[in-house]
């Protein structure tokens, strides 16, 4: 139990190294959901100080709504913020965030999981609703060195659909990164050795899941991300950090952190950290 809690206060209190890339995800739940004392306006403040706490050099967020993107991105003046909804009349994005000192932003896009993933609010198979990969193509302004970064959303009903949902990014990721390193967050909405997991990790190195990697025995007990609002550990692994094996993974965890017993959000914010 020592043991693990200095190697845990090791990886909170190294600090990152210039080549290093820090990436969250974060599922914030969406701001007009019904949840009484955990409604968006009684932990916003919450959201934006869980993120700024870790201080991600990437950030991608799921479930957030615009007024949500507006408010952090106010709150967090460092980020550049690329936002596209799902459908034309608005709803969920999947929000990128991007430090402006150490980005700048050379490409952009955003393609829907479905059999026409250009056609805007697009959806198939059984998908309950349209969902969105968003990406930004970003140049390190210190070294030069180019990552595509995207973020996600998987059904939440649909088994079919996440799992063709895997296999299109699976397809279409590395058509859009071409040789650039990239990374991927999203809420999965399902765990490790489920078909979507295997369809996008795979057997071939192409795709790692950064968590999996340093933590190959699986813990359930200690896994979980979604919460639902109660505190707990357990329960199911669904939201990742993913990259390509280009990269180096130093770190991986689930960030817990609360304030005076509330929870950010529904979901425990995922992070890694990633080397060149």
């Amino acid at each position: 139990m020592i043991k693990t809690f200095l190697l845990f206060l090791c990886l909170c209190t190294t600090p990152l190294l210039a080549e290093d890339l820090s990436v969250m995800s974060f599922n914030i739940r969406f701001g007009t959901a019904n949840d009484g004392d955990n409604s968006w306006p009684h932990r916003k403040e919450l959201v934006a100080e869980t993120i700024s706490r870790t201080s991600p050099d990437l950030l991608g967020l799921q479930e957030s709504v615009d007024f949500q993107v507006d408010y952090l991105a106010e709150k967090l003046p460092e980020y550049q913020v690329y936002s596209v909804p799902r459908t034309p009349d608005g709803g969920e994005s999947c929000a990128i965030f991007f430090l402006k000192s150490r980005f700048e932003k050379l490409d952009a896009g955003t393609f829907w999981l479905s059999e026409a993933p250009e056609v805007v609010a697009s959806k198939s198979w059984d998908s309950s609703l349209p969902r969105i990969v968003s990406w930004v193509r970003l140049k390190v302004k210190d070294s030069g060195k180019e990552l595509v970064y995207a973020n996600t959303h998987f059904d939440h009903k649909g088994e079919l659909a996440r799992e063709e949902s895997a296999k299109l990014i699976r397809k279409r990721l590395p058509e859009i990164a071409g040789e650039t390193p990239f990374v991927i967050t999203g809420d999965f909405n399902c765990v490790d050795a489920s078909p979507p997991h295997l369809a996008l990790i795979g057997d071939d190195g192409k795709f790692v899941d950064t968590f999996r990697h340093l933590n190959p025995e699986v813990v359930p007990e200690n896994e979980g991300t979604f919460t639902g609002f109660a505190e707990k550990d357990n329960g199911k692994r669904i939201d990742w950090v993913v990259c390509s094996p280009s990269f180096e993974v130093k770190s991986a965890a689930i960030d817990r952190y609360r304030k005076e017993k509330r929870l950010p959000s529904d979901h425990y914010p995922v992070t890694a950290v990633l080397k060149f």
